[in-house]
């Protein structure tokens, strides 16, 4: 005879059920935790719009230009160092830093007062060019190697440029922010560590917020593109020659670039129809 079977009846009725309510409660409070987190995300996200002088549209943006400064200044000698260092040519310093200034100071970029710096990088194997928030550009060896001429360097500065004004990075960080709370709530909800078979549902959370903000990289790419169209020929720069930046980009990256959907930056063939239509519509850009 068992030890169960000499319990009383009475006895064995009030334990019976008690087994079943841990499991219950703690599905009860996750999704409670999961619907304050993903509330408290969207509430923040919502309460950070701001409006962009130069751009004209508003953003959901939660942190301040002189934060975007800082990050930018303090993240530049590391990225630097990560392309072999800053190029030791003056000369070739000197035309990236004049053709920068000289776009910033003669279009809308003034506007934003961020204290732009221009940086040419040693690095002559790694094809690219960026920017950090707050105003520092950088562009590499290997990339100026391609260009055949000034208003082509200052194609790409002025998308680089066109980043900044348009504080792409800020709002990167804030759809970042956004997402991993929603992410966060979801698998917070879902996920049961006795249930083994909820960790799939999580990891395709996270997927899909990483997806969510890929296409997000994409948006920009082709906004700092018609910024970079408006810039250069405000500074005096020929902006059909931004035409020639994409088709050159696009020979460079033949036989090793990564399908589309996943990349930040658009196919260089496939965004060349959106920068003729900037140049046919100059008149709609900032001033």
């Amino acid at each position: 005879m068992s030890y169960y079977r000499n319990i009383p009846y009475n006895m064995r009725t009030r334990l019976g059920p008690r087994s079943a309510r841990p499991a219950g409660r703690s599905g009860c409070i996750r999704y409670v935790l999961a619907f304050a987190v993903a509330a408290i995300a969207i509430i923040s996200y919502l309460g950070s719009k701001t409006f962009n002088p130069v751009t004209g549209e508003e953003q959901y943006i939660n942190i301040s230009r002189e934060q975007e400064i800082a990050l930018g200044v303090q993240a530049a000698p590391e990225m630097a160092a990560q392309y072999g260092g800053l190029e030791p040519d003056p000369q070739i310093q000197g035309i990236v830093n004049q053709i920068g200034d000289n776009i910033v100071g003669n279009s809308a970029a003034r506007q934003s007062e961020y204290p732009f710096q221009f940086y040419a990088l040693a690095d002559n194997q790694t094809v690219n060019a960026f920017a950090l928030p707050g105003g520092q550009v950088f562009i590499t060896d290997a990339l100026l190697g391609l260009l055949e001429n000034q208003d082509q360097l200052a194609g790409v500065l002025g998308h680089e440029i066109g980043h900044v004004i348009a504080r792409h990075a800020a709002e990167q960080i804030a759809k970042q922010q956004l997402t991993e709370g929603l992410t966060g709530a979801v698998v917070l909800a879902t996920y049961d560590p006795n249930d083994p078979s909820t960790q799939r549902t999580a990891q395709v959370a996270m997927l899909i917020g990483q997806l969510i903000n890929l296409k997000y990289g994409r948006e920009d790419e082709l906004e700092a593109d018609h910024l970079g169209v408006c810039l250069m020929a405000q500074a005096g720069y020929d902006p059909n020659q931004m035409i020639n930046v994409m088709q050159i980009l696009d020979a460079a990256s033949q036989g090793m670039r990564p399908p589309e959907f996943l990349s930040t930056h658009p196919d260089p063939g496939n965004r060349v129809g959106e920068i003729q239509n900037s140049i046919q519509n100059l008149e709609s850009c900032p001033q």
